[in-house]
């Protein structure tokens, strides 16, 4: 198949570098003009991806009409923050896009103000296409190595290409299934970096396993019940899009939201850490638009008001733990 990654970070560089090594036709696409020529002409990706070379075969683009004239799937692999812009360049070349036949989003966080899921900013622009979300426990730098994961494929509507490119992305060292819960997958897939923060922020505080573990059975708890609340199905948030990457987000040294959550348990401020970094930290924003959308839903999700509280209104981070463990009693 021909693919045509949009989004040059560490993962959808990482996406792009598997695609290549399963055969197929695929071109990497940055955002920026500037980054483009400098990966085409080092063949690395030193800013996100340190280390890992590009193999001969990884093309190198940056105008999106020639590129989707040959694309059989697009993958979105920008920060959810920039899809819709993404998205808008997407449909200004889509009457050039013959062969076009699947979106593929890889976003992970819902879009601030409308509280969309990446599937539905993309249904919004692109209507009527044919389009999957791609979500689980993937660390971009394991899996750019060939390391085994494994992943799910939630697509808007069955169609048997769906089959045709789950074959596709599956390997001997990546394992993909399917669901039938778009909305399942991508609520796990945004919640859990949310929760990533809250483990970082124990982690920061020295508070121990313990303390994590709590922590992440809670989260756990709460992320099946806010998921059931909006429409999702519960078993999803078992899955690999859920549990899964809930697990190796927050407890990887690699994690940017991890990361982030522990440098707030170390006493600092949220905006002074988001103003200082190049990578995004997906759980930052995504915080802020699901704690509106459950206040607006009359959702309970006191883990997920606490981190909104520790981003945005600057409770310290031992005061949100103090709050939580200090609620009313009741059965598990």
């Amino acid at each position: 198949m021909n693919f045509a990654v949009l989004g040059a970070g560490a993962w959808g560089t990482a996406f792009a570098i598997h695609l290549c090594r399963l055969g197929h036709t695929v071109t990497l696409v940055p955002r920026r003009f500037e980054q483009a020529l400098d990966l085409a002409s080092s063949r690395t990706n030193p800013e996100y991806l340190p280390a890992v070379v590009f193999p001969p075969s990884l093309q190198l683009g940056h105008e999106l009409a020639p590129l989707v004239m040959e694309a059989d799937v697009v993958v979105l692999a920008c920060p959810s923050h920039a899809l819709r812009e993404t998205c808008s360049r997407l449909a200004g070349v889509r009457g050039q896009a013959s062969r076009l036949r699947l979106v593929l989003s890889l976003a992970k966080g819902l879009e601030l103000g409308t509280h969309l899921r990446p599937s539905e900013v993309v249904a919004a622009l692109l209507p009527g296409l044919l389009m999957g979300a791609l979500s689980g426990p993937t660390n971009a730098g394991e899996f750019a190595r060939g390391l085994p994961a494994a992943m799910v494929l939630a697509p808007n509507r069955s169609d048997p290409l769906i089959g045709e490119v789950q074959i596709a992305l599956s390997s001997p060292t990546l394992r993909v299934y399917t669901s039938d819960d778009l909305a399942g997958v991508e609520f796990g897939g945004c919640l859990k970096n949310i929760y990533a923060i809250a483990a970082g922020c124990c982690d920061g505080l020295k508070l121990g396993d313990n303390t994590k573990a709590a922590l992440l059975t809670r989260a756990l708890a709460e992320m099946v019940r806010v998921g059931s609340a909006l429409g999702a199905r519960p078993e999803t948030f078992y899955g690999l899009s859920g549990f899964g990457d809930l697990v190796a987000t927050c407890h990887g040294t690699w994690s940017r939201n991890r990361e982030f959550g522990q440098r707030l348990g170390e006493g600092a401020l949220a905006a002074d850490l988001v103003a200082h970094r190049k990578t995004v930290v997906e759980g930052y924003k995504t915080a802020q638009s699901f704690h509106g959308l459950c206040v607006e839903r009359g959702i309970d999700a006191p883990i997920l008001a606490e981190v909104n509280r520790i981003l945005f209104e600057g409770k310290k981070p031992a005061q949100a733990l103090a709050a939580l463990m200090t609620r009313g009693l009741k059965r598990e």
